[in-house]
């Protein structure tokens, strides 16, 4: 097999595991050699050849067999250990059946290097701090992780970020790690996820390698775990945690941690790892609000014109979906993706019918989340008046203006028209709703009051 073969192998693995996976496992790969039928790959590190042979093997194997029927199976090798320092190219390159040790199984893994326990994260390269696009919701939580991101004396031991799903948190400590490691190549930054760190201590323990564990999670200079939620209730998992994060801390190295709740919220977690987890920084990433979700997908949009040139979108249709998709910044920036893919297929311009028709089940999806009685009971509390009275014919100030407000909020965060928001409200006629909206985008403008009553609302309902 030819190094021009393995090049259109590569090629064609990156178009079937994907860009991600391609960038962090593949493209590290090298043709060491061929002999009788064998095609001899040669990996960075025993864990990454491990790792390849475990999820990618048949894969490959199909790739190389197409490509060049004489190879029958494939062999991962990493570099010896009295040339480990070498650049990988080289080594494969040079590669002869003594100077390449084959990869042992999990339960064989011989005494490795630091790169081979932790090898580099495999980071997103659209998660940096460019792409990330900042609104009063997040901006605490950003500050907070470009602070961290500039490196130098550590301020706040741990950073937490923590919120619901979508919201940025894998996006921020992508970006962190990015710039750490661009500020400082030599920089030892480990990110990974807790079910990794978990595995990892499995693994140790399986083997009896506890004391090479130890060794190496407590020499990084930046420890990075998301979703330590996961490690609830796992109790050797939590101990060796436990451990591993006092000794960081000991040594004033950064530790920056993501979590879906509160550190006192996660149920199963032991409580001194709650204690130390609440002695730094604790940062929320609040749900999204309108002008964060319009701002996401102006974003996203001037990327894909990029992508897409000559695709016209009308106006109207990103604050249509900033409005109607409130609960999930994946599923926003994925109906962009889908729209724009779907208006390039057939050719057409992306109008606010097209979106409808396109965006169908992301909509319903999305519309069931909030009801205009929801919103109705939400207001009322709020304004401590009685349902009946928001609703009832009295036209007072007292219950005029929280049920402009409700009507205002139905309107923007249901699907419902305006003859239907108006029988919801004691029969009253669309043009009465129609005024109700206008009226409260003036206020909105005009009044601080009235504009922060309705974002804490939208928080409340879109929660």
């Amino acid at each position: 097999m030819t190094k021009e073969q393995w090049g259109e192998v590569k090629l064609k693995l990156r178009d079937s595991v994907g860009q991600n996976n391609f960038l962090n496992w593949i493209e590290p790969l090298e043709l060491a050699a061929t002999r009788d039928g064998v095609a001899v790959i040669s990996a960075p590190t025993s864990f990454a050849g491990n790792y390849v042979s475990r999820n990618f093997g048949d894969k490959i194997l199909g790739e190389i067999s197409a490509c060049n029927a004489s190879i029958r199976r494939v062999e991962f090798t990493v570099i010896a250990a009295n040339t480990s320092a070498k650049p990988v190219e080289a080594a494969a390159s040079a590669a002869a059946p003594a100077a390449a040790a084959p990869v042992a199984a999990p339960a064989a893994i011989a005494s490795e290097s630091r790169e081979d326990l932790l090898p580099p994260a495999p980071l997103d390269p659209r998660f940096t701090f460019d792409s990330f696009v900042v609104g009063k919701p997040n901006e605490l939580a950003h500050a907070a992780a470009r602070r961290v991101a500039e490196g130098g004396p550590v301020t706040f031991n741990p950073l937490f970020l923590y919120g619901g799903v979508g919201l940025g948190k894998t996006h921020l400590m992508h970006a962190i790690a990015w710039e750490l490691r661009s500020s400082n190549p030599q920089l030892n930054v480990v990110y990974l996820s807790a079910e990794q760190f978990m595995y990892r201590f499995v693994q140790a323990l399986r083997e009896r390698k506890m004391m090479d564990f130890k060794s190496l999670f407590r020499s990084v200079d930046v420890l990075m775990v998301d979703d330590v939620q996961f490690i609830a209730g796992k109790d050797s998992t939590q101990e060796e945690f436990f451990h591993t994060f006092n000794a960081l801390v000991d040594q004033h190295k950064q530790i920056i941690i993501s979590a879906d709740r509160a550190p006192g919220e996660i149920k199963d977690l032991e409580d001194r790892i709650k204690s130390r987890l609440q002695c730094g920084l604790v940062v929320d990433l609040h749900p999204t609000d309108y002008e964060l979700r319009l701002g996401i997908l102006q974003s996203k949009a001037e990327s894909f014109r990029k992508q897409y040139p000559g695709l016209a979108i009308a106006p109207g249709v990103l604050e249509f979906l900033a409005h109607r998709i409130s609960t999930n910044v994946r599923v926003l920036e994925g109906a962009l993706t889908r729209l724009f893919a779907f208006a390039s297929l057939v050719g057409r311009e992306i109008t606010m019918d097209l979106t409808q028709d396109c965006l169908a089940d992301v909509l319903r999806a999305s519309e069931r989340k909030i009801t205009v009685e929801e919103i109705q009971r939400r207001v009322a509390e709020h304004y401590n008046i009685r349902l009946s009275d928001m609703i009832g014919p009295k036209r007072v100030r007292n219950f005029a203006r929280p049920r402009q407000i409700a009507m205002y909020l139905s309107k923007h965060l249901t699907s419902r028209s305006l003859p239907e928001i108006g029988r919801r409200f004691g029969g009253r006629d669309h043009t009465t709703v129609m005024h109700g909206v206008r009226r409260i985008e003036e206020l909105k403008a005009q009044d601080g009051q009235v504009a922060e009553d309705l974002e804490m609302l939208r928080r409340a309902l879109e929660a």
